[in-house]
């Protein structure tokens, strides 16, 4: 059996991953199920008795979500319209007890291309601070995240929040899979949309489960910035998901997930209309 450490503090936290590498966990709901059938053998930092990781807040640059924060506590938070995508894969991600448990910056880390937390957080334009010993540094989620359960975190690293930019904004998030709940997505679309009156003043679009990690689509936003409102999803065309590389699976074929994603990107961009 492994270790287990329970720091009570950040501070004692960052000084256990400086002595040795620990896997930090919160709610365990990629952790556990990881390992069914096996001995839990892992060096375990369990970081949920560390109150200063517990609370969404605001400041003047923006908000901040902490590490122990879960998908319930993001459903029943007071945020703005701009979260809407998040708050809406909240209620994606697997059932209540799931959702009671998980958290949004485990999600994060987990770096399933499927991890249903991540095109919410790209079209956020959110940021990913960690910790150390040595100092903190902030990423923006597509530096973090570098492909299959690959991030930029080191070993003596903690993330300990997600960092979102307050920009006044509306978003929608879509997900797609073989059923409507606890379901792993075959594609997934998030989007925010700054506007002035009728006219799109910035957009963020991010598909997931359709590459190693959920990309935005760059060239699609630049083609919405200064268009109408009424015209952003005819203006949505396959030439815009050249940043995807599907793969074919048993949930669905890399043709299937790239039509499927030209429909979610266009039905997303019809609901922020």
């Amino acid at each position: 059996m492994g270790g287990w450490t329970r720091p009570s503090t950040l501070s004692q936290a960052l000084a256990a991953l400086a002595e040795r590498p620990l896997v930090p966990l919160a709610g365990g709901t990629d952790f556990y199920p990881a390992r069914v059938g096996k001995p839990i053998d892992d060096d375990v930092l369990d970081v949920t008795g560390i109150a200063e990781l517990a609370r969404i807040s605001r400041d003047g640059e923006g908000w901040r979500i902490p590490a122990r924060v879960t998908w319930s506590d993001l459903i029943a938070a007071d945020l703005p319209p701009a979260f809407d995508a998040l708050k809406a894969a909240a209620r994606e991600v697997g059932g209540v007890q799931i959702q009671n448990a998980g958290t949004l910056v485990g999600n994060l880390c987990n770096a399933s291309p499927a991890a249903d937390g991540v095109p919410p957080l790209l079209a956020l334009d959110a940021s990913v601070e960690l910790a150390s010993l040595r100092g903190t540094r902030v990423l923006p989620v597509s530096a973090f995240v570098l492909g299959n359960r690959r991030t930029a975190r080191a070993p003596d690293e903690l993330v300990v929040g997600v960092r979102v930019p307050d920009r006044p904004s509306r978003s929608a998030f879509l997900k797609l899979g073989a059923r409507k709940y606890l379901v792993i997505s075959i594609a997934m679309v998030a989007a925010n949309i700054e506007a002035a009156g009728d006219t799109v003043r910035a957009a963020r679009v991010a598909v997931g489960a359709c590459s190693a990690a959920a990309r935005r689509l760059p060239e699609l936003e630049a083609a919405l910035a200064g268009a109408k409102l009424a015209d952003m999803a005819r203006i949505a065309t396959f030439a815009h998901l050249a940043p995807l590389s599907p793969i074919d699976d048993v949930r669905g074929t890399a043709e299937y997930r790239r039509e499927a994603a030209l429909v979610a990107v266009k039905r997303v961009l019809e609901a922020l209309a």
